[in-house]
């Protein structure tokens, strides 16, 4: 049975490649994102926020005497890669990355959760600040994402319908 020090240990190196995966997503989507600018704005700011969280692990795991686990990171980093992939496929893209990213930070902002109370019980107050910080970015992003999921949506059917040559006022209007 692992002590609760090894099980801090093996969550961190976990939230290290959950981030690395989040980085890999949110660059894959910032890319394809440029007809919704308010959108693309919260992604480059929260990729980097995503950038320093991965810091901000890798360095509790080190100062905690371990290593990142490359192994972890890549896995994350290939599924990330192929959900980019396969959201290429669909029309509807930029609502699907809209619901996957709010899902995203939801499991994100349990990690965190976990993280903070896992760290709490061993007495590792460096590693609980650093994970409330990571937490309260998250808990950031998940929000405006909740606020904005209507207007990327509504912007969606807008551009989809212009398309094809209708009105966003024959969706209201129904």
């Amino acid at each position: 049975m692992a002590t609760a020090e090894e099980r801090l240990m093996e969550w961190l190196r976990d939230a290290h490649a959950m981030e690395a995966q989040a980085e890999t997503m949110l660059a894959t989507l910032a890319q394809r994102v440029v007809n919704y600018p308010d959108l693309e704005a919260q992604i480059e700011l929260h990729l980097e926020e995503t950038r320093r969280q991965a810091e901000s692990l890798r360095q509790c795991i080190e100062r905690r005497g371990g290593d990142t686990s490359t192994s972890r990171d890549l896995a994350g980093k290939f599924v990330a890669f192929g959900q980019g992939l396969s959201g290429m496929l669909a029309s509807d893209e930029i609502v699907k990355g809209a619901i996957a990213s709010y899902a995203f930070e939801h499991m994100e902002i349990a990690t965190y959760n976990v993280l903070i109370a896992a760290a709490d019980a061993v007495g590792d107050s460096e590693t609980k600040e650093a994970c409330q910080l990571n937490l309260e970015e998250e808990e950031a992003m998940a929000d405006w994402l909740a606020n904005n999921l209507h207007a990327t949506t509504f912007r969606y059917l807008g551009r989809e319908l212009a398309d094809v040559g209708g009105d966003l006022a024959d969706v209201t209007a129904s």
